[in-house]
């Protein structure tokens, strides 16, 4: 099954700052594109699209630039960007003007509920649409409706709701997860991402404990509106990437050989334009 990865961090400590890597020792590494691909070759992952890995503001622009040729696999990059930002704008400017970029995050689990809600937020997000790049929405399971919010007030954008919304599934973290996927599902300019989910299960995880999960959002979404990522290296926390690939193919072992391909690769070349 070739795989194309939508989800891959990468960590050059001798390049950029990353501070909240104090707090996280357990990933607080170098992680290459070299040492990511001698893996993921061998599971089938051709491509990868890099995540921006919330590098220190300063850092962000040069983390974009450098990323999108530090390896032939490497098959574009998910910028960094600050909305609220005044200076936003000119700043989108120049990271669209980059070759390879193909859409922005801005991490909002760590954020005030209230950032992405803010009348500039709102605005300078509809401008990705004018440079046809996607948002990845990364919020708590308690924020989805904020990230719903947000996706119908900006209907000319192509969102991805990155790790399936982050359900807690070590705690049976179902209700009210469930219902706000639903809805979400319900907006055509919202895709939805299988990924890192093996790290909400905790050291005991099980495929068939990420199984509820995993399947309510393709049967909400559909599998032409879902693509894989590894969130690599997050996915090691209590597994191994060759763990995750192997649980997702079980996940959806009984799909059909052309849905599987979907997620796994033709939507994410769709979704990312790559």
């Amino acid at each position: 099954m070739r795989i194309i990865d939508t989800h891959l961090h990468l960590v050059y400590k001798d390049r950029f700052s990353y501070p909240w890597l104090k707090d996280a020792p357990a990933l607080d590494r170098q992680t290459t594109a070299e040492d990511f691909f001698a893996r993921a070759e061998d599971l089938g992952i051709e491509k990868a699209l890099h995540m921006e890995v919330d590098v220190a503001e300063g850092d962000m622009e040069a983390e974009s630039a450098f990323i999108v040729g530090a390896h032939e696999r490497i098959a574009g990059a998910i910028a960094a960007g600050r909305p609220e930002s005044p200076d936003f704008p000119t700043y989108l400017e120049r990271i669209a003007a980059i070759k390879g970029v193909k859409g922005l995050r801005r991490v909002l689990h760590i954020m005030p509920d209230e950032l992405s809600q803010s009348e500039i937020f709102v605005e300078n997000i509809r401008r990705l649409a004018a440079h046809d790049m996607t948002f990845d929405l990364c919020v708590l399971a308690r924020q989805l409706p904020l990230a719903i919010d947000l996706a119908r007030k900006c209907p000319e954008v192509q969102f991805v709701l990155d790790h399936c919304g982050v359900p807690d599934i070590e705690n049976d973290g179902l209700a009210p997860w469930r219902d706000h996927i639903g809805e979400i599902a319900r907006l055509a300019n919202v895709t939805a991402k299988i990924s890192g989910v093996i790290a909400y299960g905790g050291a005991d995880w099980s495929v068939e404990g990420l199984r509820p999960y995993v399947s309510h959002v393709i049967d909400t979404f559909t599998f032409d509106r879902v693509v894989w990522g590894s969130d690599f290296p997050v996915c090691t926390l209590f597994a191994s990437l060759e763990d995750w690939v192997a649980a997702s193919k079980e996940l959806v072992a009984d799909a059909s050989p052309d849905e599987q391909k979907k997620l796994f690769s033709v939507n994410a070349e769709k979704v990312y334009r790559l």
